[in-house]
């Protein structure tokens, strides 16, 4: 499933697509959406954002559409005389003259009067998003030494997006082990030197993995690896699907585990 990185640069390419265009097609495949597409013909979209896995789509009459791709959906840009071959189901339709973005497979889609969406059920119990809501590494720090998350073992929490929207399962194992953190330790066991340096690291990793198109490691490591004939699955991640090889920084072995039922890499003598 793809994490807050992946869903901001798609959010990024539906605005450059769409933002400040007047919409002169749309369709739904909900028959709750289906009276009002009509509705939105002529409207302007004025942004698009995310917010952790969720894609909004603001228009300038204050009403948003909420789309979560969850495991299978995606969105298609495409010229809108060439829509994209595919046998997947198509969910929503919008186009602005020659430009059109296509939704498929999702089944999450709904529209929203702009300030509701803080009444959203998905929304409601996000916690803000790092790519979208400008969040500093003080911020962090003050919601990890908040009382429903200091006492968790950082493993399980960075999972739940109460917390921090956007952080996945890869982004989970890049995070702890760039900031040299065991995923069983707890922000209340970690020093004030450890804890900023894990909430710099957090937004760090995130907004690297945002930049590069999901590549967390170091750039020494990715070229020694390419010299080595790996492909992009063995030097994307420092160590998220390394189990077995050797640690880039200490030459031990990576390995992998299970936390909140999800599965974990890390270097045992890196993260002590």
């Amino acid at each position: 499933m793809p994490e807050g990185p992946e869903i901001r640069r798609v959010a990024d390419r539906l605005g450059q697509q769409l933002q400040g265009r007047r919409l002169d097609h749309v369709w739904f495949s909900f028959a709750e959406l289906k009276a009002q597409a009509s509705s939105l013909i002529g409207r302007k979209v004025s942004s698009v954002d995310c917010w952790g896995k969720a894609l909004l789509i603001h228009f300038d009459d204050q009403r948003t559409l909420y789309s979560h791709n969850q495991l299978y959906g995606v969105w298609k840009l495409h010229r809108r005389d060439r829509p994209p071959s595919t046998r997947r189901s198509l969910r929503v339709s919008l186009a602005a003259g020659q430009h059109a973005a296509s939704l498929y497979s999702a089944s999450d889609v709904s529209l929203w009067q702009h300030d509701a969406l803080a009444d959203h059920p998905f929304l409601s119990r996000l916690g803000p998003d790092l790519l979208t809501h400008q969040v500093s590494p003080e911020d962090i720090e003050e919601r990890l030494d908040a009382p429903q998350w200091r006492g968790r073992a950082l493993g399980n929490s960075l999972l739940d997006q109460g917390l921090l929207a956007g952080i996945g399962n890869y982004l989970r194992s890049e995070i702890l082990f760039f900031a040299g953190v065991a995923p069983g330790r707890r922000p209340r066991d970690l020093s004030t030197q450890e804890r900023q340096q894990l909430a710099r690291t957090i937004l760090d990793i995130t907004q690297q993995a945002y930049r590069q198109a999901g590549v967390t490691n170091r750039a020494e490591w990715v070229s020694l690896a390419r010299q080595q004939g790996a492909t992009r699955r063995g030097w994307r991640f420092a160590v998220f699907e390394r189990d077995g090889k050797p640690c880039h920084a200490c030459g031990g072995e990576i390995e992998r585990i299970s936390m909140a039922s999800r599965r974990l890499y890390h270097c045992p003598r890196c993260q002590r």
